[in-house]
């Protein structure tokens, strides 16, 4: 039996997260398999506001927008497995673990964010999930991170 893979457009994303401009930071979540795994697709371009100060002459996207972005291909994988478009869910780190830099993020690149849950079930608050983040297939970023998910009281296990 094969299970038919989702995907999340930008529409969808800011029907789940309350994440909006500058920090949302995922154009696409595809490949989402229920709240197992998903592909995030952020196209990396030099309008973005970081790039005015990180660097000045050389833009870098900073470590930190990398992991929000893994963190918010997370969220979007379990919001859209477990029907949140709408319903005000919000999603907190409580910790990051084994993040490791391995090449730089420039305008231009596509960050592939690749995304699985550790541990976790519908209607449990705390998470875990570890993912990479490459560019053509090279990896940028590896890490794992908890998360506390603030969900409606009817969302149940």
């Amino acid at each position: 039996m094969t299970t038919e893979l989702l995907t999340a457009d930008i529409h969808l994303i800011q029907r789940i997260l309350p994440h909006r401009y500058p920090f949302l930071l995922v154009d696409k979540v595809v490949d989402i398999d229920g709240y197992q795994t998903a592909r995030g697709i952020k196209n990396v371009t030099m309008n973005e506001p970081h790039f005015q100060g990180h660097f000045p002459g050389k833009p870098i996207m900073p470590g930190v927008t990398i992991v929000e972005a893994m963190a918010q291909t997370a969220a979007v994988m379990v919001g859209t497995a477990l029907n949140m478009a709408d319903r005000d869910m919000l999603v907190y780190f409580m910790a990051i673990d084994g993040c490791k830099f391995r090449r730089m993020v420039i305008p231009g690149d596509v960050l592939e964010l690749k995304m699985q849950t550790v541990r976790g079930k519908p209607g449990g608050k705390v998470w875990k999930f570890s993912g990479v983040a490459e560019v053509e297939g090279e990896m940028a970023c590896e890490a794992s991170f908890t998360a506390m998910m603030d969900l409606p009281k009817d969302v149940v296990a």
